[in-house]
């Protein structure tokens, strides 16, 4: 993983990490072709303190342990039987994290589709979906770093969102943290989970 990779994710607080991962492209490279897509949808976990994180009072396991190491790394779970794709943030032993929950595809969507038969936005507007999409279907990159094998995220925006809403996180309804405003959103995007077609900016896409 590059510098600038590494560096992106530790030395801020999670939170405004989070919020600058939107516009940025979530980059996989496997034997069938490149499958891309900018990341319009992600959810801060603050660790020991949060109580809907994995490390809430300090818990640690070997299902988990990608979350305590170095930032930038690939923590990959399931969930309900579909496979989530986080980031962790902040130095080695600060288990924090990044969950992305939506992506709006730029290369590959014919070879997503294959993985995935369904139609835009649906196919990639929420955690399970991409992942599905991807065909990232295991945990082999769980616990490797960002760039280090095949999937990667750019260190940079390659696209600049209008404006960035700041929600409650979805699906999140037991514990004192169920309704901080720690899910961020790039307003009026269609592949934004559970956005109402009222709100798509249908010509740029937020």
């Amino acid at each position: 993983m590059t510098t600038a990779l590494g560096a992106f994710y530790t030395g801020r607080p999670t939170e405004e990490i989070t919020r600058d991962l939107l516009g940025h492209e979530l980059i996989y490279t496997t034997p069938a072709g490149t499958m891309s897509g900018w990341i319009v949808e992600a959810e801060a976990y603050l660790g020991e303190q949060d109580t809907a994180a994995h490390a809430f009072n300090g818990r640690h396991t070997a299902a988990n342990a990608a979350l305590y190491d170095a930032p930038g790394t690939i923590y990959i779970y399931v969930l309900r039987g579909y496979y989530m794709l986080d980031v962790a943030t902040q130095a080695a032993g600060t288990p924090q994290g990044i969950l992305i929950r939506g992506i709006e595809p730029h290369q590959g969507l014919d070879l997503m589709r294959q993985h995935r038969d369904k139609a835009v936005p649906e196919i990639t507007n929420g955690p399970g979906k991409l992942t599905a999409a991807l065909g990232l279907q295991s945990k082999a990159l769980n616990r490797t770093m960002l760039g280090a094998q095949n999937l990667t995220i750019t260190p940079t925006a390659t696209r600049q969102p209008r404006q960035v809403v700041a929600t409650a996180r979805v699906g999140v309804s037991d514990g004192s943290w169920h309704d901080r405003p720690l899910r961020y959103v790039v307003a009026g995007n269609p592949y934004v989970s559970a956005s109402r077609k009222r709100d798509w900016d249908r010509v740029n896409h937020g």
